[in-house]
């Protein structure tokens, strides 16, 4: 059953429906995850990987969309999971791990993010007892199923190892960069996400996905893309991003006031 904490909740919005839809922070400025938490965006994802937020503007950021009620979820850089565990423990209701190649990459970061018997994570969970109320043995039996460890699919690495990924216990989910996919499928010519290529691999990994009982996620460029994807069944997509959203209004309105 869900969490009755709205935020604490999250996790089974995304595994029984429909899809959530999160906003892409870049930019470390808590005002703007509350403002897009605030204006209708299921959740806020905090991008630490190629973003602008170190790991204070993901806390200060965690609980800014906590103000508006809503949950966040963090990208940690590539092969950080210790970072991971420390997110948790402030809050957030998700990990997005980029690069996971392999089975033994997605049981290490499952290590970091899972309690015994699942993984190994280490027990401190101070903010979060907070933000959601629970009491500590609420919490223990569960915050391996209401915290989502997402491992990332943008290799052909990963591809090739995709059903040794869904295999691992502590993975949820799985959420397919396309950008860094289209450029591993293409051996380095070009980056292109909405290659023939990628939306084949986009439709097989939500197919294996589905396989073994878990959600597929994606990045997507706009809202378009990330309608097409929740009709063919994906989970949790995002939609644009945060610097993108700011570039597009402010050429739209100008071109309008200068029109």
């Amino acid at each position: 059953m869900p969490h009755a904490d709205p935020i604490f909740a999250f996790a089974e919005k995304v595994r029984s429906g429909p899809c959530q839809f999160c906003a892409w922070i870049g930019f470390a400025e808590p005002a703007i995850a509350e403002q897009m938490a605030a204006d209708g965006f299921d959740a806020v994802m905090l991008d630490m990987q190629h973003g602008a937020l170190d790991l204070s503007a993901a806390h200060r950021g965690i609980a800014h969309a906590g103000l508006a009620g809503k949950p966040a979820i963090a990208r940690i850089p590539v092969g950080d999971f210790a970072t991971a565990s420390r997110l948790l423990d402030m809050g957030a209701v998700a990990i997005i791990a980029p690069m996971i190649n392999s089975q033994a990459d997605a049981q290490v970061f499952a290590d970091f993010t899972k309690f015994p018997p699942l993984g190994a994570r280490s027990w401190g969970p101070r903010r979060v007892l907070a933000l959601t109320g629970m009491d500590t043995d609420t919490y223990l039996r569960e915050a391996n199923r209401q915290h989502l460890s997402i491992a990332m699919i943008e290799t052909k690495e990963a591809m090739a190892a995709l059903d040794d990924i869904l295999e691992v216990a502590g993975i949820d989910g799985v959420f397919v960069g396309p950008s860094d996919l289209s450029i591993a499928l293409s051996d380095g010519r070009s980056v292109n996400p909405g290659h023939p290529a990628v939306d084949a691999a986009l439709d097989e990994v939500c197919r294996k996905a589905k396989a073994h009982g878990k959600f597929a996620a994606a990045f997507c460029f706009d809202g378009a893309r990330a309608k097409a994807l929740r009709l063919r069944g994906y989970s949790l997509c995002s939609v644009s991003t945060d610097s993108l959203l700011l570039r597009q209004a402010t050429k739209a309105e100008l071109a309008v006031a200068r029109s």
